[in-house]
């Protein structure tokens, strides 16, 4: 499970300025569109599995960066196989704390830990920098087929894999049944439209209750934006395109969700937030739209929702579509600057692929691995919190159902970081959410010729 709270950091501007003169000059070349590709990189491994297993038998030391709490029995059960390698595993923060702390150290050229976890819209910005070692090298482009689509595209650019998907996020509607069967909702809301009327009929019969919160969040609205076909962010090479003003998907959200904050139908409440668990907790949020990592936040976090809340598959903006995106989800990168990177990507294949994809499964991760994605005990499972459904086959089905073609900026945390400071000041009644997004692509696109790309 990935909790990913987008508030964004500014990776150096420097080391960004640098890299783009670096790739320039350089000969990588681009598939197009995003500049990733469905099967990874052509280029042969050079790094065999005898290698990778020579490593392990001979050990060593690595460090490892990371906040996600299933790798701490990853690492355990890693080191009583591999009894020479020893890891230290470092929480350096979750998320952009992280980000920030890992490009200082990459800046300084000390301190850099051997693998790192990046989500999947932060990874473009370290490979662009060349902070993160390509794993073309260790064979890692014959894991097509192993992860699902959407993690899958998310580590490759410009033609190589940067990372292996440790999870994913695709969106579902996670909702209180008993809530919701108070105010006569009796089946989840099919579609977007629906899902307005019932926030609508919710927020009208109590003033104090809200179909869901909503302050304004980055990822949050890239997924939307993702699932209503919208495709604003492009991508090649060093050229790059925002387009928020007259993108389809786009204009389709933001109108819907217009209606949304007009109405104020939604709960000014920061998500991660003390009051945003006890307003679950009472009833007063009756719903997240959400990624799939979130049913174990939800039994820790609102212990009193327990056989109440149910999953459905996301709300469709034509009736009858079966479409989705996906919110959060991480992957686990070697750091250019370790000195022991077979021995690192070794630990990536183990803890992704291997017996740590089960481990983190079994402990409550959401795969990104077709084979635990697939698998009849997973599917089958029940669970007592959500009144013994099997939640997962909703949320397998979603992850099938991912639209294809999204792309994230090769500066997203940045783009993140001043989302509040446009987009959000719709939610305070400061602009429309069309004229917010039209803020935040004025200033993505200044800060990317301030750094020297090519903006189309």
């Amino acid at each position: 499970m990935t909790i990913t709270r987008r508030r964004g950091v500014l990776l150096g501007a420097t080391a960004l300025a640098v890299a783009l003169a670096a790739t320039a000059c350089g000969s990588s070349s681009s598939s197009g569109g995003s500049g990733k590709t469905s099967s990874g990189s052509s280029q042969p491994a050079t790094v065999t599995d005898a290698d990778l297993q020579a490593a392990l038998t001979a050990g060593g030391n690595l460090t490892v960066w990371a906040w996600e709490p299933t790798l701490k029995k990853v690492v355990a059960d890693f080191q009583t196989k591999y009894p020479n390698v020893h890891i230290n595993l470092v929480n350096a923060g979750t998320g952009n704390d992280e980000y920030k702390a890992l490009q200082n150290a990459v800046q300084a050229g000390k301190g850099v830990p051997d693998v790192a976890h990046i989500e999947y819209y932060a990874l473009p910005q370290f490979e662009l920098t060349k902070s993160v070692a390509n794993l073309d090298q260790f064979g890692a482009a014959s894991l097509n087929g192993t992860f699902t689509p959407g993690p899958w595209n998310s580590v490759q650019a410009d033609g190589g894999v940067y990372g292996l998907p440790m999870d994913s996020g695709p969106m579902a509607l996670f909702y209180n049944q008993t809530v919701f069967a108070k105010y006569g909702i009796t089946t989840p809301p099919a579609t977007w439209d629906e899902y307005i009327a019932d926030a609508k009929k919710i927020h009208t019969a109590d003033p104090t209750a809200y179909i869901t919160n909503d302050t304004g969040d980055a990822g949050f609205t890239t997924s939307m934006i993702w699932q209503a076909g919208g495709k604003p962010y492009s991508v090649s090479g060093t050229t790059v395109g925002v387009n928020f003003g007259t993108d389809a998907g786009t204009q389709k959200y933001a109108t819907a969700w217009q209606q949304l904050i007009d109405g104020h139908d939604l709960a000014p409440i920061s998500s991660w937030s003390d009051a945003w668990y006890q307003g679950m907790a009472s009833g007063k949020i009756a719903s997240l739209v959400i990624g799939a990592w979130m049913p174990a936040s939800l039994e820790s976090g609102v212990k009193s929702g327990s056989g109440q809340w149910r999953v459905a598959p996301l709300p469709q903006w034509n009736a009858g579509d079966k479409v989705t995106s996906e919110n959060g989800g991480s992957s686990l990168a070697v750091m250019k600057a370790s000195t022991n990177q077979k021995l690192a990507y070794a630990f990536l294949k183990y803890a992704t692929v291997d017996e740590g994809a089960q481990s983190r499964v079994d402990n409550g991760a959401f795969p990104a691995t077709v084979k635990q994605l697939n698998s009849p005990d997973f599917l089958n499972k029940t669970d007592p919190y959500f009144g013994d459904e099997k939640i997962n086959q909703v949320l397998a089905q979603s992850a099938a159902e991912v639209a294809p073609g999204w792309s994230y900026l090769p500066f997203q945390v940045y783009a993140n970081s001043v989302f509040n400071d446009t987009a959000g000041k719709a939610y305070i009644g400061g602009s429309s959410l069309a004229d917010g997004l039209k803020a935040w692509q004025d200033a993505s696109t200044k800060y990317a010729k301030d750094q020297g790309f090519t903006v189309k």
